[in-house]
């Protein structure tokens, strides 16, 4: 089975796909690559995580502002340029070859109206030049060589070199965020130490993936900024960070 899975992921490189999204009854283009993730071959909705599609739908309502930090192929910035209609959805993707494969998507003719802004850089606590991991694997588990990553990687295929920028350097640019999805594999902490406007002053929801090892410090700067910590699974506060953890300022 890892024979094959290895196989599939070699031949997989480079190449792209045009997949059909359905959110909320509205479909969109999106081009993908099982190159970022094999579940992109599979069939259907079992293409997509669900779960971005579901917080979108639920989340994010017409003309609202969303940043996608780490956007990978798009699919959550898809999806909230579905829901959003006529607003601004700023996608952050690191890889410059996913940066071309997002830019393709944003000129489909269903998302004429949203302002579909895409901006090749990573986001951490600093403005500056960073070392980044391109997975031997799915490109989903790209990661700034400074954080630890996650164990999907399967090993480095190449190293670039990317420009960073905090989140707080975004508002000067960007129209502030109704909501922000980060998943920047392990980066998340740096990333939130450095938004401090963001946070405290612009207030957006956040959906955030939490690595273990960071659980603890990120759930303690959301509690200091008086967010209410909720599992988007079961809809219930909870005292700790799940594995996707929605923030929700009170």
């Amino acid at each position: 089975m890892d024979f094959f899975r290895t196989l599939t992921e070699r031949f997989s490189r480079g190449k792209t796909i045009k997949r059909n999204i359905t959110v909320d009854g509205r479909k969109g283009m999106l081009v993908a690559s099982p190159d970022a993730q094999l579940k992109y071959l599979k069939p259907g909705v079992h293409a997509f995580d669900q779960d971005l599609i579901k917080i979108a739908e639920q989340y994010v309502g017409k003309g609202h502002t969303v940043w996608d930090i780490g956007a990978n192929v798009g699919v959550f910035t898809v999806a909230s340029a579905l829901k959003s209609k006529t607003g601004t959805i700023v996608a952050i993707e690191a890889d410059t070859w996913l940066v071309s494969l997002l830019r393709e998507t944003s000129t489909a003719k269903q998302y004429s109206d949203c302002n579909i802004c895409v901006v090749p850089a990573a986001v951490s606590n600093e403005n500056s030049v960073a070392s980044f991991k391109v997975a031997l694997r799915g490109r989903a588990s790209n990661a700034l060589a400074n954080v630890k990553g996650r164990s999907q990687m399967g090993g480095t295929r190449e190293i670039q070199y990317v420009p960073t920028l905090t989140l707080d350097t975004l508002l000067k640019s960007f129209p502030k965020p109704d909501f922000v999805k980060i998943d920047i594999e392990g980066a998340e902490l740096m990333a939130l130490q450095s938004a401090i406007e963001l946070i405290n002053i612009v207030r957006p929801i956040f959906y955030i993936e939490v690595g273990d090892d960071v659980a603890e410090d990120v759930f303690k700067i959301f509690k200091l900024a008086n967010y209410d910590c909720i599992d988007p699974i079961e809809g219930t506060l909870i005292e700790q960070c799940a594995i996707n953890t929605l923030f929700i300022p009170k």
